[in-house]
């Protein structure tokens, strides 16, 4: 894994992560802002599981409303959040709170696209569909918790 991580730090794109002061907060902001939108679309969703919010619509078709907004979301933190990696990627590893994130957003997404996924089914009961919701925001929460961990560890 070392060589990997000895490779990304002197890839073309880690190297212009570092070529100018600005290009590193440019990328954090795209990251913040996939996280709003990835975050945001899901945890509507989550509260329309539930029951809170948005009772005119059916959580499943919210969902699907909102999934180009959501893969979009996804889309712009995979990309951004590879790119800070590989600018620091023999530091990262080596930080307790990238690991507990990294390990949340790997439940998060596999909840997602599997559990969560079942709930919104109309054939999900109250109970399962709540619980996912709730399991849902708990697990998007923990990244962001994590995320937000990073620099102070």
């Amino acid at each position: 894994m070392k060589q990997l991580f000895d490779w990304l730090v002197t890839s073309p794109w880690s190297q212009a992560m570092a070529a100018a002061e600005w290009v590193f907060p440019i990328v954090q902001t795209v990251h913040f802002i996939g996280f709003a939108l990835l975050i945001g679309t899901i945890a509507m969703t989550d509260l329309r599981l539930l029951g809170a919010g948005l009772r005119r619509q059916n959580a499943a078709d919210l969902a699907r409303e909102l999934k180009p907004w959501t893969l979009a979301g996804l889309a712009m933190i995979l990309t951004s959040g590879f790119l800070m990696f590989s600018s620091s990627a023999n530091a990262y590893p080596n930080n307790p709170s990238f690991r507990f994130k990294m390990t949340c957003l790997a439940l998060a997404l596999l909840f997602h696209f599997t559990v969560h996924r079942r709930a919104l089914r109309p054939a999900a009961s109250g109970s399962r569909a709540k619980l996912a919701g709730a399991a849902s925001l708990l697990l998007w929460s923990a990244v962001v918790f994590g995320g937000r961990m990073i620099a102070f560890v």
